[in-house]
Order: structure tokens, then sequence, then C-alpha cells
């Protein structure tokens, strides 16, 4: 039987908190009325994401990679929501995504360990969970091997899950949530809100593969449920649902009013278009919309089980068509905005 031991002024620390997954944690914590809250940001970080929640909140600027900077900032905490991480699937940042999921991780658990903390709860991702072959279906039994299927991120990834899972072998309170791709509003050219920018722009073949989708609220929900619970030293996947990308884009171009992908990208092409996205990314300094890794990625099959998060507490996954009209809808008003960055409204309760 979960049980929940919820004291909402316990000191508690976010890392991440202007992030994508970070910020709408930080959203949920205040809107749930949580009152003693410190957030790590970095020095140049904007509060786009957090908004009015921000002023809420004790701000600490600094790096995680940094271990001083991360044992003071654990000072007096009881409780670490473990979100920030880097994520990138171009191989100039391979190295920087060790640094800032590895090492940090690390430094986290460290503090963690040093402070005392009551418990952590890690976001990870389900690029740990190991999918060897096209077409497994995954679960929390499911661990890490080996595989060409390996992006740098899951590799990170892997290795901050290592440390966490160390922290709990030298006595540390831990849980892991496993999301997968996380869907939802936010800065329109990072992330996967960027799916929903290229859509409107417009997108002529969609990619064979599919995987698991959830909403950006489900994780920030699940995470705090988890943390007031008393289930510690496991894992979660946190899944809404297995879809195709075919689907993802029909769905996404319906809701924008926009044409929806025609035409099924053979491998071929994939390896033409991200030839040609590190070409232009190298003109115009951006990040590429397409690499090498997504690319084959988008082309893979993997299903993910999500029945022991509905077995855990009290817990329902957001339709993913909901989460999916809400974010356009964002999108279209961003557009009028200027391209303004957007996030998705809790329900009150």
């Amino acid at each position: 039987m979960c049980k929940k031991f919820v004291v909402k002024d316990t000191p508690i620390l976010i890392t991440g908190a202007t992030g994508f997954v970070g910020s709408y944690l930080l959203r949920y914590l205040v809107e749930q009325g949580y009152s003693n809250l410190r957030a790590v940001r970095r020095r140049r970080s904007t509060m786009a994401l957090p908004g009015p929640a921000a002023e809420k909140v004790e701000w600490v600027a600094g790096d995680i990679t940094d271990p001083v900077f991360v044992e003071e900032a654990m000072s007096g905490i009881k409780r670490v929501f473990h979100s920030a991480a880097a994520v990138s699937f171009d191989p100039r940042d391979r190295e920087q995504m060790m640094k800032t999921n590895g090492d940090g991780t690390a430094n986290i658990v460290n503090a963690a360990l040093n402070e005392g903390i009551d418990k952590l709860l890690h976001i990870s991702s389900i690029a740990t969970l190991g999918g060897v072959r096209d077409g497994m279906t995954l679960s929390e039994k499911d661990t890490w091997q080996r595989s060409r299927f390996n992006t740098n991120y899951a590799i990170s990834k892997y290795l901050a899950e290592q440390e966490a899972w160390r922290g709990m072998a030298e006595g540390l309170r831990v849980a892991i949530v496993n999301p997968s791709v996380i869907l939802g509003s936010g800065k329109w050219e990072e992330g996967t809100a960027r799916i929903f920018s290229q859509a409107y722009k417009g997108i002529s073949f969609y990619p064979e593969g599919a995987t698991g989708f959830v909403d950006v609220r489900d994780v920030a929900c699940f995470s705090v449920k988890l943390m007031d619970s008393n289930i510690e030293n496991q894992r979660f996947i946190l899944n809404a649902g297995n879809k195709t990308f075919k689907w993802l884009l029909d769905t996404i171009c319906h809701n924008l009013d926009v044409p929806p992908p025609a035409c099924k990208a053979p491998p071929w092409a994939n390896g033409i278009a991200w030839r040609i996205a590190w070409a232009h990314s190298r003109l115009t300094g951006k990040p590429p919309v397409l690499t090498r890794e997504t690319a084959i990625q988008a082309g893979r099959t993997f299903y993910y089980d999500n029945q022991k998060s509905l077995q855990a507490f009290p817990f329902a996954y957001r339709p993913l068509e909901q989460t999916i009209a809400e974010t356009c809808q964002q999108l279209l008003e961003a557009r009028q905005e200027g391209g303004k960055a957007k996030v998705l409204p809790f329900e009150k309760v």
C-alpha cells in the first residue's frame, strides 16, 4: 500500500527549474501550495517558462557540474527533484552531455548523501531501458544493454541513472521516473516543442518508427505524487501511449490546419536529410533540425509498458490527443505574439 507523506513546508530543491520539465514541476509545486522551494538555474537562464511562479521560489544560480556550488545549494534541503539535464543529438555536444548528466548527477547524489536528505527523485528517460531489437516492448525490468540504437544522450542518461542507484546503495532514499517522449508547450525552437513548430512550417516526409509519448504535466504530477509517497528504490516508466511518428505528425497537422506529411521517408532519404541539416547548421550556427541519431531513432519502433505507473497510486494520464490539441492552440497564439514561449496550464483542483 502506498502511503503519502505530504508536508508542504518541507525544504525542497529543484534542479533544472528553468528548463522544460523542471519549470512545469516548479509551477505544479507552487500551485499545489508547497511553500519552501529552492530552485537551481544557470546564470544565463531566463524565466520564460517558470513565469509568475518564479517569484515564489528562492533561486540559486550556478552549475551542477560544480560540486562546491551543489553542496551550498543543498544546504538545509530535505527533498530533491533532480530534473537538470543536457539534451542533444548533435555529436558536437557529447562531451558536455556526459559532464552535465553524468558528473552533474554524481555531484547531486554526493551532496544529498552529505546533507542527509530524506529523498531524491531523479528524472531519467526511457533511453536508459536498453532497447536492442526493433519492435520490443520495454518495462522497468529491462536493463541497459550496449546497442547501435543507443545515442550519446542515452549513454549520458544511463550514467546519470547509475549515479542515482549508487546513492541508493550508499543509503539514500531514491525514486526514478523514466518518461517517454515528453510533449507540451515551451520554447518553440527547442526540444519536442520544435516538432510542432516544424509541422506548422511544413513537413513532407514522415518516419516509419513508433515510440511512447507523455504530457509534460503528467511527468510533473506523477513525480510529485511519487516524492510524497513512501515508495523508494524503484523506477517507473511514464508513458501515456505508444504511437507511430506518422500518427503524431498527422494529429499535429490536423490541429494546426496544415497539410500532413504524405510520404514515408525511406532509409536513404533520412541519410540525405540529416546531412543537409548538418550542413545548414554549420552555415547558420543554429542547432540542426535533424541529426544522424534522430534520423536513425525515428525509423525504429519501441513500445513502453506503463502498467506499473498506473498501479502505484491513483493516477491517470491525459489523452495524447488533448495534449497535442492544447499545444497546437498555444503555438498558434504564440505566432501572433512573435513566437513567445508558452506553458500548458494545470487543471484547478
